[in-house]
């Protein structure tokens, strides 16, 4: 991994008004209204905004663990093993490998993640394949967000949760 380049500090106070925090979000949407944009950054983090009773759908960051930290609202984080609920001031780790979903309460929930930036993908072929990876990929970028989603088989943007295309 090449090393990092100084940036600039971000500083973010509630309540924050950037562009995107301007439109609502409504009942079930979930949104990002702020990610870390430095282009020399070696860490990802983004604010995101879900409606009243919004679900970010079960997902696996299957490379990277993740620190979700409540800023406001309320929720639940639910794993195979157990439905956490989440207020202001939540914090949970979750290690690479987590199969999680996250759902908002009534008055939707808004909460920031952060996580090393993510490696370059490598994509090769599966071990004794010699077809490599398929001609498009397209169903594997989020429409919402842009993120190339890192498992074949990924229904839902890790990053902001958004439903991936069909293939």
């Amino acid at each position: 991994m090449r090393a990092s380049v100084p940036g600039v500090p971000v500083f973010l106070a509630p309540p924050y008004a950037g562009p995107s925090d301007a439109r609502p979000v409504g009942a079930g949407a979930a949104r990002v209204v702020w990610a870390l944009r430095d282009g020399g950054r070696d860490l990802d983090a983004n604010l995101v905004r879900l409606g009243a009773g919004a679900l970010i759908g079960e997902h696996t960051e299957t490379v990277l663990g993740v620190l979700l930290v409540v800023v406001a609202g309320s929720g639940e984080l639910r794993t195979p093993d157990r439905t956490v609920p989440l207020a202001p001031g939540s914090v949970a780790w979750l290690p690479a490998g987590t199969v999680r979903a996250v759902h908002a309460g009534p008055e939707g929930l808004t909460y920031t993640t952060a996580h090393r930036r993510r490696p370059p993908l490598n994509i090769t072929p599966e071990p004794g394949s010699d077809a490599g990876e398929p001609a498009c990929l397209l169903n594997l970028v989020c429409d919402a967000c842009g993120r190339l989603a890192a498992e074949r088989d990924a229904r839902y943007c890790a990053r902001c949760g958004t439903r991936l295309p069909a293939p």
